[in-house]
């Protein structure tokens, strides 16, 4: 187990009811400071996992630890483990209700306790990272789907979590909202934020990983992004396509255009950016 997870899971089993084992004796840990990815085929127990690392579920046995320490399931636990560990859901409208953006990402702060001045600190801190502070009082049935996203992320960011758990952040989003979430996360992860990232796109965890975590039949296999996404083996098993950075490595070692040891081109811009690199270098031979 990470001596630094900021959450982590011991020997946890949990089983819905009247339904077979969705984990079993499953040990788990998220470091801090990562970007971890999550990935695997519909029902390998993403949306499981992700609700026990945040409390929405309990373990049948096993026991979730913060920081080092168990989770307890009274409210005193619990409040210690949602100020810690937040969860955005796929689905914005899901999380968003109140009538106006700023009321919804107030609701999380004001439930603390806090004193007004602080939770409308918080808020404005929460919609400037996500880039909606003209937004704020707009009412969130009236914004686009993206918008919502947003939002809703914003709610969770207001509670300055340690871990911040997204479920498919970027399903739904044009390539402009994928790139600006993107962007959010990097300010996120430079503030101090774990983030953690539900996906199927093998692509987006390539670029955007420090580490992947696979969910297969066999169990979870976890390691460095580049190493555990190369593996073919196990992206079969997690029925998950190639990632197409690892295949144009791999095309570019065997031409010996690219070092064994270097890293290779992980989206379709870095690959054009790396063969001018490298017919400028021809040419001036």
């Amino acid at each position: 187990m990470n001596d630094d997870a900021v959450v982590s899971l011991h020997g946890v089993s949990f089983a819905y009811e009247d339904g077979p084992a969705v984990l079993s004796d499953f040990d788990f840990a998220i470091g801090a400071g990562r970007a971890l990815a999550l990935l695997g085929r519909n029902g390998s127990g993403k949306t499981t996992l992700m609700r026990l690392l945040s409390g929405g579920l309990r373990p049948r046995t096993g026991h979730l630890a913060l920081e080092g320490k168990p989770v307890t399931y009274d409210r005193a636990g619990l409040t210690r483990l949602r100020t810690s560990v937040q969860l955005v859901l796929q689905d914005p409208d899901d999380q968003l209700f109140a009538a106006s953006v700023a009321q919804d990402v107030s609701f999380g702060p004001l439930n603390l306790g806090l004193p007004p001045a602080e939770v409308a600190d918080r808020v404005a801190r929460a919609l400037a990272a996500l880039g909606i502070t003209d937004l704020a009082e707009r009412p969130t049935h009236l914004l686009s789907y993206g918008q919502r996203k947003r939002a809703a992320i914003a709610g969770a960011v207001a509670l300055r979590p340690r871990l911040l758990v997204l479920d498919e952040p970027t399903a739904g989003l044009d390539p402009e909202g994928q790139e600006q979430l993107l962007d959010t996360l990097a300010g996120l992860r430079a503030g101090g934020t774990t983030v953690m990232m539900a996906t199927h796109d093998v692509d987006l965890a390539l670029r955007w990983a420090d580490d992947a975590a696979l969910l297969t039949p066999s169990g979870v296999r976890l390691g460095a992004a580049p190493d555990t996404l190369a593996r073919g083996d196990l992206l079969e098993q997690a029925g998950l396509r190639p990632a197409w950075g690892i295949a144009a490595s791999r095309l570019l070692r065997a031409q010996n255009l690219l070092d064994r040891e270097a890293p290779g081109p992980r989206t379709a811009s870095e690959l054009d950016t790396y063969t001018a690199l490298v017919r400028g270098a021809q040419a001036a031979e």
